[in-house]
This record gives C-alpha cells, sequence and structure tokens, in this order.
C-alpha cells in the first residue's frame, strides 16, 4: 500500500481465483475503502488518475484484478509494475495451494475460469503459470490456505484498517516444519538447534504460552544470543523495507510441530520487536493446536 502527500490510498487485489478476493474487497469496503471488482487491467492508470483528482473524496481506493479480464490481462503485469514503480500503488497477491483451492471450488461447485475441458487442478496450474509475474512483484502475498471467511476478513482488518497506520506492520508467525513451510513468508528462522520441550514429560502437553515451556526454552543456551541477534538485524532490515516502502513483512519462526519452541520465540522476538519505532507487531501461530 502506497500513500501520497494527501493521504490517499491506491491498492491492487489479485492473486488466485477461490483464493478470498471476493471477501478481501467486501472487507476492505467495510473498512471505508472505495473498491472496484474484476475491473480491466487497462483501466487501473485511469482509476489512479481519477482518485487523485478527487481529492478526499475517495481517499482510499481498492482495484480487484484477476483472470476474468481475459485477453486484457495480458497487459496487468506491465501495468501494475509501472504503477508499483512510480509509487503510486501497492499490490497484494492472495494465494492458497492447490488442494486449498480445488477443495473450494468443489464445495461451491463451480468451474475453475481457465479450466475449459480440463480438470479443476489443469485451471489452477494454468492459472498459477500466468500469474507467477504479478505474484513475484507484489507488495505483500496473503496465503489464505488456512484461514476462513471469518479470518481473512479480521487479517484484511489488521493490515488495512487503522486510520493512523504505522509505517511497517510486522507478522511474527509461528509454524512447524513438518506442516511446511509458510508461502507468504519473507524471513524464515529456524530454531530446531534448541531443545525441544515434547521431550519433557511435564512440559510435552503445555505449548510456548505457557510460562513453564517459556522459561524452559529461554533458558537454554544460545536462545538469549539468537533471539539479540535476531531483533537486531531485524531492525536494520525494518529500515531498509521504509526506505523501499514496503509496508508488510511476514517473519516466520520455526521448529518441528510450532507448538513450543517456536511459540516461545516468536512471542519473545514480537515483545522487542515492538520497541522499535513506526513498526506495529503482530504474533500468529500458525500450527498451534494441531495434533
Amino acid at each position: 500500500m502506497t500513500e501520497g502527500s494527501d493521504g490517499r490510498e491506491m491498492l491492487i487485489v489479485t492473486g488466485m481465483s477461490g483464493a478470498g478476493r471476493s471477501t478481501v474487497a467486501n472487507a476492505l469496503e467495510d473498512l471505508g475503502w472505495y473498491v472496484v471488482d474484476n475491473l480491466p487491467p487497462q483501466m487501473l492508470r485511469p482509476l489512479v488518475d481519477l482518485g487523485a483528482h478527487t481529492g478526499e473524496a475517495i481517499p482510499r481506493i481498492a482495484a480487484v484484478v484477476d483472470v476474468r479480464g481475459g485477453r486484457m490481462f495480458a497487459d496487468a503485469q506491465e501495468l501494475v509494475a509501472e504503477l508499483r514503480e512510480s509509487d503510486r500503488a501497492r499490490v497484494v497477491f492472495l494465494d492458497a495451494t492447490d488442494a486449498a483451492l480445488v477443495r473450494r471450488f468443489e464445495q461451491v461447485r463451480r468451474p475453475h475460469p481457465l479450466q475449459g475441458d480440463g480438470t479443476l487442478l489443469d485451471g489452477i496450474l494454468a492459472e498459477r503459470a500466468r500469474m507467477a509475474g504479478l505474484r513475484e512483484h507484489s507488495d505483500l502475498v496473503l496465503d489464505t490456505s488456512e484461514l476462513n471467511i471469518h479470518q481473512l476478513a479480521t487479517r484484511i482488518g489488521e493490515l488495512f484498517g487503522e486510520d493512523s497506520a504505522p509505517s511497517l506492520r510486522l507478522t511474527l508467525m509461528s509454524f512447524g516444519f513438518k506442516y511446511g513451510l509458510p508461502a507468504d513468508a519473507d524471513m524464515v528462522a529456524d530454531i530446531r538447534f534448541l531443545p525441544n520441550p515434547y521431550w519433557v514429560p511435564e512440559l510435552a502437553p503445555q505449548s510456548g504460552l505457557d510460562d513453564a515451556v517459556r522459561s524452559y526454552v529461554l533458558g537454554q543456551p544460545g536462545a538469549e544470543e539468537f533471539i539479540a541477534h535476531y531483533v537486531a538485524a531485524l531492525a536494520a532490515v525494518t529500515e531498509g523495507y521504509r526506505r523501499e516502502n514496503k509496508r508488510h513483512a511476514t517473519i516466520a519462526v520455526g521448529c518441528t510441530g510450532g507448538k513450543h519452541r517456536s511459540v516461545a520465540i516468536a512471542e519473545e522476538m514480537a515483545s522487542r520487536l515492538r520497541a522499535l519505532p513506526g513498526v506495529s507487531v503482530t504474533v500468529r501461530h500458525r500450527d498451534l493446536g494441531r495434533e
């Protein structure tokens, strides 16, 4: 997301069909954004220009762009890149795993827009190939695989709902490597070098949110040094993000199952990162509660 000197903001929402674009559009409308759905990419520049001339009337504009534009979508990547380079818009790309997308299309009993005579998966793979360039150059990639519509709307509210937004929003996400890397992580910290509380009988049923597990993890040799050095490195990274006008970043912290070590370390890192000026920190525990 970018904000001009007059306070106007322009957001381009794109991504995979079935990943939640409609939910995001509705959530943004509820937050006071002026949302234009299924906009042909060629209309992005006129829309930005319109927003520039309406002043306070339309302070925040969001445009939803997707493959339903057909042939008109061919120029989307070039047009979006031009707007990003000129710092006139920011791009949010919604993604999900192939399995999650197949499940969602089957639930609503609708074909994929690129499916043709093939299968659902054929359509998804064709769209993923077509959208690869936009995804690579997006400002924020949001993986919705594990989010229902209410959780996704809440996430959008966290990212775009505050009037006095900080210059950078960080998400600290704990996860378990055995469940896969988070698709939307900008950086990944592996803390499996610390002893696992899972093998301590009285700690195994608890999580990194419990004091006993937290004390055990943070008291291990190397834990404090890792946290201190990683937070110091992130302080420099956040300064660079702000210089490059990157407004959102996800820092993933992983252990084996995402229940003990990663949760405790992510919470501790978040508490220290909140001391950085102009930085808002949210903590999410992706795999907490899984068996």
